[in-house]
């Protein structure tokens, strides 16, 4: 398993701190000695690597992780990115979709998130996408919409609702996902059959109860035992690609608890 630091952030206030987020979580993780599966963690034989980013030089930043991601996925099998906020998916989205299409793969994207993350903004005006556009851009700029779905979405701006109907983007919400988890996990899993599958995962998809230090924290998320049973059903998908851990703020409240909920999200994919 490959391990890369890309702590870039490009939204609002909210979101600064987040940058740190990656050192914060693999501090906390050489305090987790095994994951649920009895695989013993140990952080000094992991395989680290940092994409450094200037984050006062977007065009830049994303440019990096673009590249870097790039010719990690055409290296590495298997790929944990710790971000930074959702703003980075953007350009790993777009790396993995050139990965894909280079590879004869069928690209599929799977997105654990309380929100659509489609404003009407800087998506459509060709500028760098932020965390709250970063989906909306992706979509524009070719990823097949009919294989993304999106997960635990429970706060949608109306202009998002319209985006997601016109491109036919799959949403699961909270009630019909925990009406019968073991099942809907099933149905996650069918979707992204027979493809190359990237899994983003926004912290905020879990209740603040569980995980506070975000910057749009949403009411009625996921608890953190039912989220790492997704994360552990998910992690068994064949195809599974990449993987990405953001909007986790160790600078806001309740850090300790949220940053300690990242690492065991890391170390059950380990």
């Amino acid at each position: 398993m490959f391990i890369v630091k890309v702590q870039g952030i490009n939204g609002s206030g909210k979101s600064r701190g987040c940058e740190k987020a990656g050192n914060a979580i693999l501090e906390a993780l050489g305090e987790i000695y095994s994951n649920e599966q009895g695989k013993p963690i140990d952080v000094d034989l992991l395989d680290l690597e940092e994409i450094h980013l200037d984050n006062s030089n977007l065009e830049k930043a994303n440019g990096l992780i673009y590249k870097n991601a790039l010719e990690i996925f055409e290296t590495k099998p298997k790929t944990i990115f710790l971000g930074g906020d959702h703003s980075v998916s953007y350009s790993l989205g777009k790396a993995f979709l050139e990965h894909c299409k280079s590879s004869g793969k069928n690209p599929c994207l799977i997105i654990l998130d309380a929100h659509p993350d489609c404003m009407f903004s800087a998506a459509e005006n060709f500028k760098i996408p932020t965390h709250r556009e970063w989906l909306m851009a992706l979509v524009n700029n070719g990823f097949p919409a009919e294989n993304i779905l999106l997960v635990g979405v429970r706060n949608s701006d109306p202009s998002e609702i319209e985006f997601l109907s016109r491109n036919r983007i799959r949403v699961t919400g909270m009630n019909q996902l925990l009406e019968d988890l073991r099942d809907t996990c099933d149905i996650i899993m069918e979707f992204s059959s027979g493809k190359e599958l990237y899994l983003s995962i926004d912290i905020d998809v879990v209740d603040p109860a569980f995980a506070p230090a975000t910057g749009y924290a949403e009411a009625g998320g996921l608890t953190s035992r039912q989220l790492l049973y997704l994360v552990q059903r998910l992690n068994k998908i064949r195809g599974l690609k990449v993987i990405d851990i953001v909007e986790i703020n160790p600078e806001r409240s309740g850090a300790e608890i949220t940053v300690k909920l990242g690492a065991k999200i890391l170390a059950e994919l380990i």
